[in-house]
């Protein structure tokens, strides 16, 4: 073989191995495995650029070759329009080609790799504390959430008015992207609301006699607030308070006149008539039938509790003389006052001896 031969060959190999730097250069980049030793929960709450990205990847402890990262993140196009916001859960030893395909915003909205949050609210008196519980965990503020909820615009989206608002918010844990807004979320929660009244519960609705899951919803909320601890009493007051629906009696229930106090009663056990006189749409002494809409968000086995109601023909109850939880139904005025008398004397009782 010539001399000259030998150089061409050798110039193309040369040439070749130029050529090819970029690439192996980025293979072995795209390869560089993450820095972190444990699994690192890291979020991505407002837009950043590749480069902004790689520095707070940095400051966690993620990766230490920022110029390798942001070489490869630009070979994929990611761009600070499409790094999507969200929660990453970065294993140790992750390549760097893997979480940048993760960050990259799909077609769902999404990054590839983003993880799902929890969401849970539950023991909510108003849509304020669904709110602040259900922000708890996800980048949408409970006071834009409140006033989203509360635009007309929203209110006739769903069907509900300001009151009823409540009833649609159905107590739970839901996975939800950490980037969910308020729009989603109140979607999300319509959807919920939906699924749950199936054909079945509509036509015990009913059969009840109430026209609407706001006003079932408005009932359970009543029920819940009577009685928070004892659930197989759920069915009992709830049939109570139909009785009273059906024969036009007032339901005259304390929760109610407590609920337009606000939290000014908190803590107080012997409620007084100036308490129940308070002018108030929600006051079941004042008004006729159900308040507008809930005093609570109750959970969802007590609406059921209301649609599978008791058939009895109870109309007044009064807790017992003990710490049980539990009440005396009465269908009598006359017992009713009885149980009333031995209550208040055990309450008198017990308050003195602490």
């Amino acid at each position: 073989m010539s001399k000259k031969v030998i150089w061409i060959a050798l110039a193309i190999v040369v040439i070749g191995g130029v050529l090819a730097f970029p690439k192996i250069s980025l293979y072995l980049s795209s390869r560089t495995q993450s820095d972190n030793s444990a699994q690192v929960n890291f979020f991505i709450d407002k837009s950043l650029s590749l480069e902004e990205l790689a520095e707070a990847l940095k400051k966690e402890g993620v990766i230490s070759n920022t110029n390798a990262f942001i070489k490869v993140g630009e070979y994929k196009e990611l761009t600070k329009e499409n790094i999507a916001l969200g929660k990453y859960i970065i294993e140790p030893g992750t390549q760097y080609r893997t979480l940048l395909n993760g960050f990259k915003l799909n077609a769902a909205g999404n990054g590839n790799g983003e993880a799902e949050v929890t969401v849970t609210f539950a023991n909510c008196r108003d849509i304020f504390q669904m709110a602040g519980k259900a922000s708890a965990n996800v980048m949408m503020d409970s006071a834009v959430l409140v006033a989203y909820l509360t635009n007309s615009q929203t209110l006739n989206k769903y069907g509900f008015t300001k009151e009823q608002i409540p009833a649609m918010f159905l107590p739970n844990t839901y996975k939800m992207y950490y980037d969910t807004d308020e729009k989603q979320f109140v979607d999300r929660m319509a959807t919920e609301f939906k699924n749950f009244w199936t054909p079945a519960r509509k036509t015990k609705l009913k059969e009840i006699g109430l026209k609407s899951p706001s006003q079932a919803v408005a009932l359970a909320s009543i029920v819940y607030s009577e009685q928070s601890r004892r659930a197989d009493e759920w069915p009992i007051i709830a049939g109570l308070y139909l009785n009273r629906i059906k024969q036009g009696i007032k339901l005259q229930s304390d929760p109610t006149f407590k609920y337009c106090w606000g939290d000014e009663l908190d803590g107080v056990q012997r409620l007084l008539y100036v308490h129940r006189d308070i002018d108030c749409e929600y006051n079941t002494y004042k008004i006729n039938g159900l308040p507008p809409g809930p005093i609570c968000i109750p959970p969802s086995g007590v609406v059921d509790a209301v649609l599978n109601r008791d058939n009895n023909k109870f109309i007044f109850m009064m807790a017992k003389p003990d710490y049980s939880g539990y009440h005396d139904f009465a269908v009598d005025y006359s017992d009713h006052e009885r149980y009333a008398k031995i209550y208040q004397a055990w309450l008198s009782k017990e308050q003195a001896n602490n």
